[in-house]
């Protein structure tokens, strides 16, 4: 997945073209999410399409949004922490505040990030050793019954 950052999402929502719409399945294919995975981010105030009866009709906003919320979704964010990001982007402003945000929430995020990696490690060396031992066994409890089969 491609690198995006809050000045890139920012960028593109400023050159909002008036009939540039995407209906929801539409969506659901370009970005790999589901139909229901559209809507609940929609009840949750992450996404507000427009709406022509029942049909769905994303905007470049959105498909911006939509985008920032699958990256803090895959580094491990809460849709809580996304919204409130996002939430501060003010297209008139310098978004400093929100800039601050998403800094102090990232470098956290990527301290715990971090910690799970060493984690990570550290349980795949104990059953990579494990692995050797078990396998150690079982060489040693097969070997006698293959030689006395001979």
């Amino acid at each position: 997945m491609k690198s995006v950052s809050v000045a890139d999402v920012a960028a593109n929502e400023n050159n909002l073209v008036g009939d540039d719409y995407v209906r929801i399945g539409d969506m659901a294919k370009k970005f790999g999410v589901t139909l229901r995975t559209l809507r609940f981010y929609e009840d949750k105030g992450l996404l507000n399409p427009r709406r022509e009866g029942s049909t769905r009709l994303y905007t470049r906003r959105d498909r911006a949004r939509l985008k920032l919320i699958l990256l803090g979704r895959k580094v491990g964010f809460s849709l809580r922490d996304v919204k409130q990001m996002i939430d501060l982007y003010d297209p008139t402003g310098t978004n400093a505040k929100q800039l601050r945000l998403t800094i102090d929430k990232s470098e956290k995020q990527l301290g715990r990030l971090q910690k799970q990696r060493l984690m990570l490690d550290e349980a795949i060396g104990d059953l990579t050793n494990h692995l050797a031992v078990v396998r150690q066994v079982l060489a040693e409890r097969t070997a006698p019954q293959a030689s006395a089969a001979s």
